[in-house]
């Protein structure tokens, strides 16, 4: 970084030197005035100068969040004001010498630092590569993360459940006895779809006929999920309770995920651990050591002393009577 920062510098000091070297020449003015026009000052305050490449060089730190709104003009515009008022500030701070400001110096060198070591992590990030046979195992070792289970439910949730409907003050008994009844009506050949818009508490999915649609493991509460995937398709599972209330899944299939839809994860993924990798080996080689009496924690707090109390008057022997051993 300090080799680029330098080689700015002197690109920037250049034409000035020239400029006191030797006269002026046409190829050179058409030169200066063509490196006018391909970076022109797009706005100026007092001594400070903005070209455009400086100001759009600015725009690209931003963060992606920001990117939407500085495509619109009064985005821009607002960036730009901002942008003009810190430079005017950076210039006032460098005539009154603040950079020479220990504090200053201080989080200049840390900034620079960051930003080497930002450039290096980017440079070994695109050193690392991940094979298709890497994405093949880490797909087939994480075959859990991929499933899907394709499922309905009816709930039927008791006063004070975290689904309960407004007018329907069932106890937990009547809710459970409830959903044991329309189980055994479904078993018996009740139509699920039509029941589930009826009675679901879930009115969401109940007007869909309960339907749930696709889900992977993480998606649903433990217990339903255990149920859902437990289940074989075409089967409707016992009772199931969750905070929720009393369930009953019938779950329509079982499928996977296919790889082509979630490479990109399991490549970025398996990217991340790699750099990971690289950056943990780099520190255990360079050895680290850390000053244990610095990082040690602090020690507790000390005991308060207990208030003194004053000594009890010893016993009269005389007239203490003895005491029988047990």
């Amino acid at each position: 970084m300090k080799k680029a920062m330098f080689v700015i510098a002197l690109a920037l000091a250049a034409p000035a030197v020239f400029a006191q070297s030797k006269p002026a020449t046409p190829a050179d003015a058409s030169t200066a005035m063509a490196t006018k026009d391909a970076d022109p000052v797009i706005m100026s305050a007092g001594s400070v100068v903005v070209h455009k490449s400086e100001f759009e060089a600015a725009l690209k730190t931003l963060p992606a969040e920001y990117q939407g709104m500085l495509s619109q003009p009064a985005g821009r515009k607002q960036f730009a004001d901002d942008f003009l008022r810190m430079r005017l500030l950076a210039s006032e701070g460098t005539k009154a010498g603040l950079e020479n400001d220990p504090d200053v110096v201080n989080q200049l060198n840390l900034m620079r630092e960051n930003l080497v070591a930002t450039a290096e992590l980017k440079k070994i990030d695109s050193g690392i590569t991940v094979s298709d046979a890497e994405v093949q195992k880490a797909y087939a070792d994480n075959a859990k993360d991929y499933e899907q289970v394709k499922a309905r439910h009816i709930l039927i949730a008791p006063k004070g459940s975290a689904a309960a409907q407004p007018g329907k003050d069932l106890t937990d008994e009547q809710a459970k006895a409830k959903a044991e009844d329309l189980r055994k009506q479904i078993v018996a050949g009740a139509n699920f779809e039509e029941l589930a818009k009826k009675e679901s508490d879930d009115t969401g999915s109940g007007a869909r006929g309960g339907d749930l649609g696709s889900f992977g493991h993480g998606q649903m509460v433990p217990e339903f999920e255990q149920a859902a995937f437990s289940a074989k398709v075409g089967e409707v599972t016992p009772v199931v309770k969750t905070q929720f209330g009393y369930h009953i899944i019938k779950v329509e299939g079982h499928e996977n995920t296919a790889l082509e839809q979630v490479r990109p994860t399991i490549e970025k993924n398996l990217k991340q651990t790699k750099l990971h990798a690289a950056l943990d080996a780099m520190k255990e080689n360079a050895h680290p050591t850390f000053n244990d009496a610095y990082f040690a924690p602090p020690p507790p707090p000390a005991a308060e002393a207990a208030p003194a109390t004053p000594a009890a008057p010893k016993a009269d022997a005389k007239k203490t009577p003895a005491t029988k051993k047990q």
